[in-house]
């Protein structure tokens, strides 16, 4: 069976899979930025919007269905570990739009509020 698009070894249905179908919530902001990619993999619009911030979420979310996402590499964080409340996730995000490979390199922003990550920003 094939890994989880998040680039973890484990399948969809026992990495990210939990997350998306709102079983569990990520515990550290790296877990949340990884389901994030996944969700934007799988087309799941929904997850995408809830784990985004209230203050920054877009009221509205169009996903391109001829945008492809190949794989995710995770280059470094600071905090968003179990205890923290804060942190940052700096990754690269391969994908294919309309058979143009590309790649989008961010340094993401995550808080932690009630218990739970949230995507806040591009930083």
């Amino acid at each position: 069976m094939a890994s989880c698009p998040c680039g973890l070894p484990e399948t969809y249905d026992a990495c990210c899979g939990p997350f998306h179908r709102g079983e569990q919530h990520a515990p550290t902001a790296e877990r949340l930025m990884r389901s994030r990619y996944s969700a934007f993999a799988v087309g799941d619009r929904d997850y995408l919007l809830d784990t985004w911030h209230p203050d920054t979420r877009p009221r509205r979310l169009r996903l391109d269905p001829g945008q492809e996402w190949l794989r995710l590499e995770v280059l470094g964080h600071t905090g968003g570990s179990l205890l923290a409340n804060e942190g940052t996730v700096e990754f690269r995000a391969y994908y294919r739009h309309r058979g143009q490979d590309d790649v989008l390199h961010e340094n993401s922003r995550f808080v932690r509020e009630a218990g739970r990550w949230y995507y806040v920003a591009a930083l």
